[in-house]
């Protein structure tokens, strides 16, 4: 089973027997909402993406990529060498804003970043401050295009691969809207609870292993 925009938007409707304008005039915004209450409760590695920049010399901030939301790992080697080895990455550690800042006080301070932060919602800060050019590669969680962004025909993952979770949670919010019956709202959750256990087996567990070297995923006996 998978949703288009259009099948999902039919099924909200269905569940609450709600067709009130004000209520399908706000489909979309549930729908996003489910999204994003889906993508901050389950780890998923496609929704991990890989971006390469410029860290340039005397400049102690790094662009952040605009669908950035949370930071895997950044590596730095010199743009100089076009036919560097892997050898050549060096892996800058993550840090609090204030211990970047407190390691390099004087931004004039350069030399190979060791460290970096996010310091607002469009930079990183570096230090030190680096002393050339550095080609930068960020692994980094991002937000996915919304189902709501497309046609009605339209897919995503989620809407292929985790629907019961995306039907669930959009019930929820839809609910929320509707000021509901409390016991149909603790069913919806439930649901949605239940759907989240397989969808956090597959993103935490299975995405992050294999068989050979670990064995199969083991599950506590209930």
């Amino acid at each position: 089973m998978s949703f288009t925009f259009a099948q999902l938007k039919t099924a909200l409707q269905d569940y609450t027997e709600n067709t009130e304008t004000s209520f399908v005039n706000n489909l979309s915004l549930f729908i996003r909402a489910a999204e994003e209450r889906i993508l901050k409760s389950v780890q998923l590695s496609l929704f991990i993406k890989n971006v390469s920049g410029t860290a340039s010399s005397g400049n102690k901030f790094l662009a952040v990529p605009s669908d950035f939301l949370a930071p895997y790992s950044l590596s730095l080697r010199t743009v100089t060498d076009p036919v560097a080895s892997g050898s050549d990455y060096g892996f800058v550690e993550f840090k609090d804003v204030s211990f970047v800042q407190t390691y390099t006080p004087d931004p004039a301070t350069t030399g190979v970043p060791k460290y970096y932060a996010t310091f607002d919602v469009s930079n990183f800060i570096l230090a030190p401050t680096p002393n050339a050019n550095y080609t930068a590669e960020l692994h980094y969680l991002y937000r996915p295009a919304s189902l709501t962004a497309g046609a009605d025909s339209g897919t995503t993952w989620l809407s292929e691969n985790a629907e019961l979770s995306l039907l669930y949670a959009s019930l929820i919010e839809a609910y929320i809207f509707m000021k509901g019956e409390q016991d149909v709202m603790a069913m919806y959750d439930k649901r949605y609870q239940e759907s989240l256990v397989g969808l956090k087996l597959l993103g935490e567990a299975k995405e992050t292993t294999q068989n050979y070297r670990v064995g199969q995923v083991i599950r506590a006996k209930q």
